[in-house]
């Protein structure tokens, strides 16, 4: 089995990613992950993780021998480059100190052959809160999720509760009123340790088992 990751550039015409993706299944070829978007008017990209390339060179033929087709060019896949992800939610303040440490540790694990990239949402209310944690369960290698705030609970603990039931992503949240240290899998009272503990949590270079400390306050 050959795994390759393609990007398509192709005219902007309705029915065209139907035709591609047509042929990619009559390849017997198993999409494992797309993400179509929009360069101009005119023009648009679609980016394809794919599975079950028997020929390679012939398959990236075929597609360009579609008419709408303008280009197509293949890469390593976005888990090789960017990785494992974790993504930092809450105030701003508190956003910032987890993701110093979230960055520095990421470093030191990346160095060493590890793929970890961090995001940060800086965000206040409950209900764009909630909405946000729910949108962790419609992200790409979404591996950590890290509550960072000083009151939250209601809708977002129901939404940590329906991420960490069908994905399997680890919840660390900093140690604050509300509902939500009680649903985290860790609660870390440094903003900055709650980072580095993140990026322990899910490194394969590190050894460090959060089963072993889950539900548990530092």
């Amino acid at each position: 089995m050959i795994e390759i990751a393609i990007n398509i550039k192709a005219r902007n015409k309705p029915g065209v990613l139907r035709d591609i993706t047509d042929m990619i299944a009559k390849c017997g070829v198993n999409i494992t992950y797309i993400h179509l978007f929009m360069e101009n008017k005119e023009s648009a990209s679609i980016y394809m993780e794919l599975e079950y390339v028997k020929n390679v060179e012939r398959f990236i033929e075929n597609i360009k021998n579609f008419e709408e087709v303008l280009d197509v060019q293949t890469h390593r896949s976005m888990d090789e480059i960017y990785g494992k992800r974790i993504i930092i939610i809450g105030g701003g303040a508190q956003v910032s100190q987890v993701a110093l440490g979230a960055i520095t540790e990421s470093d030191r694990h990346n160095i060493r052959g590890e793929r970890i990239s961090v995001d940060t949402l800086p965000l206040v209310g409950e209900k764009g809160l909630a909405e946000a944690v729910l949108a962790v369960g419609r992200l790409p290698r979404v591996k950590a999720l890290v509550l960072a705030g000083s009151l939250m609970g209601g809708s977002i603990s129901k939404a940590i509760e329906t991420v960490k039931k069908d994905h399997d992503v680890v919840v660390i949240s900093l140690n604050m009123p509300g509902s939500v240290a009680q649903k985290a899998d860790l609660v870390v009272t440094d903003p900055v340790q709650a980072g580095v503990m993140a990026v322990m949590a899910i490194a394969d270079t590190a050894a460090f088992d959060i089963n072993r400390i889950k539900n548990k306050r530092f």
